[in-house]
C-alpha cells in the first residue's frame, strides 16, 4: 500500500509540474497592453532601496537611466561597474529584442560583425546568481507562492524521488496541491516543517527582487554562469517564471521609452534587429 501512495504521489507531482510549466508557457507568450511609459515605471516600483549606484547608458536612440542595487546584488552590481568603468560596453549593440518581453546586450561579439556569434559571448569569466537572499533563510511561515514553490521543489520532489515510503501527512498535503492546482494548501505548515519531514535541510530563501517591468536583469546560460550580458523587461506585467532564474539587479527610473524603441526594432529570424537600425551602447556614465 505504501508503495502504491508513493506511486500515486509522484505522478500527482509530475502533473502539477506539468500544469504550472503550461501555465508558464501561456504567461510567457501572453501578450499585454502597450506600457504607459514613465508612468508605468513609477507603478511598478519595488520598495525604494537605501543604497544605489546611478547609471546611464548612452544609445543611439537615446538615454536609459538606471539604478543598480548592491544591497541586493553586490556581486552583480560590482562586476556591471567594473566592467563599465573600463569601456567593455561602448560599442556594444542590443542583440535580442522582443516585444512585450524584453531587449538583450552585453555581447562583445556585437563589435566583430559576424552576427552569427551574437549572444555567444561574455568578458572571459562566469560568476553566481544572486537571486535570492541566502544571509536570511526562511524556517517560519511560507508569506507567499514564491517561498512555497520553493518548498515544493527544494524539499517535496526530491523527497519523492529518494526513494522513500512517503508520510501520511505530505501524501495528504501534495493531493491538495495537486486537486486545487495551488501552492495554498504548503502554506499551513513553516518551512521548518517540510525539512524535517522530508529529512532535507536545503536552505529557502525569499527572493531578492522580482523581474517587473523596467527590472535589469542577467541573462545566462544556466546557473551560476552570469558574465556580462543584461536584458530590461519591456513586459506590463513583468516576467514571474524567470524569478529566481535571472539576477534582478536594478530598474530603470528613466528612458522606458527609449527602451521600447529598442524593443519594436524591425528584426531578423533571431530576434537581432537589422543592421540599418541597430541599437548601439556608444558610452556607460555614473551621473551624480
Amino acid at each position: 500500500m505504501r508503495n502504491t501512495n508513493r506511486m500515486l504521489m509522484v505522478a500527482l507531482i509530475m502533473l502539477l509540474s506539468l500544469s504550472m510549466l503550461n501555465c508558464n508557457n501561456t504567461l510567457s507568450k501572453s501578450k499585454s497592453p502597450a506600457a504607459s511609459k514613465e508612468e508605468a515605471v513609477k507603478t511598478e516600483k519595488e520598495t525604494p532601496k537605501q543604497n544605489v549606484v546611478k547609471v546611464t547608458l548612452e544609445t543611439t536612440y537615446g538615454n536609459i537611466n538606471l539604478e543598480l542595487w548592491p544591497d541586493i546584488a553586490p556581486k552583480t552590481v560590482d562586476n556591471f561597474v567594473k566592467l563599465a568603468s573600463k569601456g567593455f560596453y561602448n560599442g556594444i549593440y542590443f542583440h535580442r529584442v522582443i516585444p512585450d518581453f524584453m531587449i538583450q546586450g552585453g555581447c562583445p561579439n556585437t563589435k566583430d560583425g559576424d552576427r552569427r556569434n551574437d549572444g555567444q559571448g561574455g568578458p572571459g569569466y562566469t560568476f553566481e546568481d544572486e537571486c535570492y537572499d541566502v544571509n536570511n533563510p526562511i524556517t517560519g511561515e511560507i508569506p507567499n507562492d514564491d517561498i512555497a514553490r520553493q518548498v515544493w521543489e527544494k524539499l517535496i520532489i526530491p523527497y519523492m524521488n529518494s526513494g522513500q515510503n512517503p508520510q501520511a501527512e505530505i501524501f495528504e498535503i501534495v493531493k491538495a496541491v495537486q486537486q486545487q492546482n495551488s501552492m495554498e494548501p504548503l502554506k499551513a505548515h513553516p518551512v521548518s516543517y517540510y525539512q524535517k519531514r522530508t529529512g532535507i535541510d536545503t536552505p529557502i530563501c525569499a527572493l531578492g527582487a522580482k523581474n517587473l517591468y523596467a527590472s535589469i536583469s542577467m541573462a545566462n546560460a544556466g546557473p551560476n554562469t552570469n558574465g556580462s550580458q543584461f536584458f530590461i523587461i519591456t513586459k506590463k506585467d513583468g516576467t514571474p517564471w524567470l524569478d529566481g532564474k535571472h539576477t534582478v539587479f536594478g530598474r530603470v527610473t528613466s528612458g522606458m521609452e527609449v527602451v521600447h524603441k529598442i524593443e519594436n526594432l524591425p528584426r531578423d529570424r533571431s530576434d537581432n534587429p537589422n543592421v540599418e537600425n541597430q541599437a548601439f551602447i556608444n558610452a556607460v556614465t555614473f551621473p551624480k
